[in-house]
């Protein structure tokens, strides 16, 4: 063989296609297709309003049809459940103050020791001297009925999904949708069927709640060992006595988890069952003072279900925990305490709604952000217009819209345009020939994002690319899944609302990736770094949702940044988290090999341990981007567009068919983002051997 002929097979094999290759030539090809013939033929770039299905209305009769028939039996339901929620909420308003803290105290002290009792005591004081006492525990009533709902409906999912193998797939769907979809588009349904009142928040916190009980008991029933199935057919029971005295016994630390994730999952629910069912609680203090805008109150009623939910949390979870037993005499010592405080308390006539003893604090905060904003007003100004002319607008319409001369200086024209593919062409050969084909390809499908923007894709550009990344990632079925799931979305007449979505989510993600893959990073570095973000990253994942829009309101008001923002502070810790972890948990042995080789440390972490990592990390992507679409529909609430404001509209305006169609759409984009990274993270597992 000549030199000449095998140079030629060396760039062959370098240029060869792989199957990422060819999704990316073929994504090209269409928009290539649709940005050249898209002013020609229009219904290149938008779907043709004669094709379009009016799903809205059909779901609006189908639904309407079903709620007529079965009202009065939930209205029914509606009024025998008032009764035991309307008899909590009197006990524990009607327990004096002092007993309550003692006896949250005295079951820190046997969950956990000094420092959950000191957690008890001192959490529940600052509710009692906020002044929001009352509100409090009207909204652990309704937290107290709605979990032991919760509880029995996932329990029992859990176990038919179990004795059940046949149904467990379609089980596994449902628990897929019920966590996709968001809250407001089932409330929206529930709120006609049952009517306005607390019951409506407590249902809905119960299906909300339920899905991740039903995950950890079938979870924790399968990872039952073998031996101790056997041992019980062996001993002659029945599958009745092996199910409840053995496999569920011996599964409690994972149930437990669950219980720990239903009860927090219920508390989270507090302010958005307030938008449809507000009565004297916490949610309804929350939302109430954020629509006055003030925001020191909202603050301070925020922080009151911070505190419950890191109670919850820590004392939930502790019990998932193997722990040593605490000494029962300082249990009963602490509530011979709090007895004696409740009878002083009752004599001396004490209330905990005159305890308002931190309504101080309330007003220095509203001085202090009015203070902060009067002083540094521009440099505010000049954060979120910089972000928003500068990134997300760009993104969101494209430079072709988003430069103008009073932003950028200048006008974009045709030969910017030139000037934009001209560079990503010479880039794309670049890469090309290194052998980077993929790489080369993404980067022109990359220049007609930029010049388009998200927001104005060609439908068959976003169809078609989401069926190429799915054949990558999990071959034709699931291409498929994703081509049929998002080709839904584009005939019911959402789909311009649906790039909106798109869009911000994704800003929001790409962020969070690379803002939570670096503390990650710094934090699988540095055990000094982690001993600072830990705590922030749990305080973060124990905060509602509704309450992370309080401190992006309090400097940015209310706008698209905003929202940006709220969604980026949710969303980011499990990025953080599945980083550090993929990123520390490399085998030993690997780690030794490296360091035999004379691998030094950022070379370990860049070859050795991030390659390993990559399915955890990708797994962290993917709960990123199930957290992002669920804060979407809270953002729409501060100024978001798209299917979160259509959902947030269509429960305002009691419009069942709007609310389930634009909730279904919104979940079809979760779930197809999800089971797209769910794919790369299983190849990547495969070639790894994991």
């Amino acid at each position: 063989m000549s030199a000449a002929e095998a140079v030629s097979v060396s760039a062959g094999r370098k240029l060869a296609l792989t199957r990422g290759s060819q999704a990316a030539l073929f994504v090209l090809a269409i928009a290539l297709v649709c940005r050249l013939l898209g002013a020609q033929f229009e219904w290149l770039v938008k779907w043709p309003a004669a094709l379009t299905v009016p799903m809205t209305d059909w779901m609006t009769f189908l639904v309407g049809g079903f709620l007529d028939v079965f009202k009065p039996i939930a209205r029914a339901f509606t009024f025998l459940v008032s009764y035991p929620m309307e008899g909590v909420g009197w006990l524990l308003n009607a327990v004096p103050w002092p007993m309550t803290v003692a006896i949250v105290t005295a079951l820190g002290w046997l969950i956990g020791g000094l420092r959950m009792a000191a957690l008890g005591f001192f959490g529940l004081m600052f509710v009692v001297f906020s002044g929001y006492w009352t509100e409090g525990m009207n909204t652990l009533a309704l937290v107290a009925v709605s979990v032991p709902l919760a509880l029995f409906l996932g329990t029992a999912i859990g176990i038919a999904a179990f004795e059940f193998p046949r149904v467990k797939g379609a089980v596994n769907a449902l628990l897929d949708v019920m966590q996709t979809v968001p809250t407001f588009a089932y409330l929206t349904p529930l709120l006609v069927l049952f009517g306005f009142g607390p019951v409506v928040g407590l249902i809905a916190s119960a299906i909300y709640a339920a899905p991740p009980m039903a995950r950890n008991v079938l979870l924790g029933l399968e990872r039952v060992d073998t031996e101790i199935r056997e041992a019980a057919v062996m001993s002659g029971g029945t599958r009745r006595q092996q199910l409840f005295l053995v496999e569920l016994p011996a599964a409690t630390q994972q149930i437990m988890i669950g219980v720990n994730q239903c009860l927090m999952a219920a508390l989270s629910m507090v302010i958005i069952a307030a938008v449809i069912g507000g009565f004297q609680d916490i949610g309804w203090e929350v939302l109430l003072t954020m629509r006055k805008a003030l925001f020191g109150q909202a603050f301070l009623a925020g922080s009151v279900i911070v505190v419950f939910a890191i109670i919850i949390d820590r004392m939930s979870a502790a019990l998932a925990e193997p722990r040593p037993q605490q000494d029962r005499k300082v249990a009963f010592g602490i509530l011979g305490a709090g007895l004696l405080v409740t009878l002083w308390s009752v004599i001396a006539g004490w209330s905990p709604s005159g305890f308002a003893a931190l309504d101080g604090v309330a007003a220095w905060v509203d001085t202090g952000v009015g203070s902060f904003t009067g002083n540094h007003g521009a440099t505010l100004d000049t954060v979120k217009n910089t972000s928003m002319f500068y990134g997300l607008l760009p993104l969101r319409i494209g430079l072709a819209e988003a430069v103008l001369p009073f932003t950028w200086g200048f006008m974009w024209t045709a030969k910017h345009t030139a000037i934009l593919y001209g560079v990503a062409a010479v880039i794309s050969l670049i890469l090309i020939l290194k052998g980077r084909v993929t790489a080369g390809l993404v980067v022109m499908i990359l220049a007609y994002v930029a010049e388009i923007g998200i927001a104005h894709l060609a439908w068959p550009v976003v169809i078609f690319g989401a069926g190429a990344i799915g054949w990558v990632a999990g071959g034709w079925t699931l291409a498929r899944l994703a081509v049929i799931l998002l080709g839904l979305v584009l005939i019911s007449g959402l789909w311009e609302r649906a790039l909106l979505s798109l869009y911000l989510s994704g800003a929001a993600v790409f962020a969070c990736a690379i803002v939570g893959g670096a503390l990650g990073l710094w934090s699988a570095m540095s055990s000094t770094a982690w001993a600072i973000i830990r705590p922030i990253c749990d305080l973060l994942q124990t905060i509602p949702l509704f309450v992370f829009l309080i401190p992006v309101l309090m400097f940015f008001q209310i706008g698209e940044f905003s929202a940006f923002l709220a969604i980026c502070m949710y969303a980011v810790v499990p990025m953080i988290r599945y980083t550090r972890h993929g990123l520390t948990s490399t085998p030993g042995e690997i780690l030794e090999a490296a360091t035999a080789s004379g691998a030094g440390k950022w070379q370990t972490m860049f070859e050795v341990r991030a390659p390993f990592a990559a399915p955890t990390i990708l797994l962290g992507l993917n709960q990123t981007i199930l957290y992002a679409f669920a804060m979407l529909v809270i953002a729409a609430l501060i100024g978001t567009t798209g299917l979160g404001q259509s959902i947030y509209l269509a429960l305002g305006q009691a419009d069942v068919g709007l609310g389930i169609t634009a909730g279904a759409a919104m979940a079809i984009l979760a779930l197809v983002a999800d089971r797209l990274v769910q794919g790369f993270a299983e190849e990547r597992r495969q070639a790894l051997g994991l």
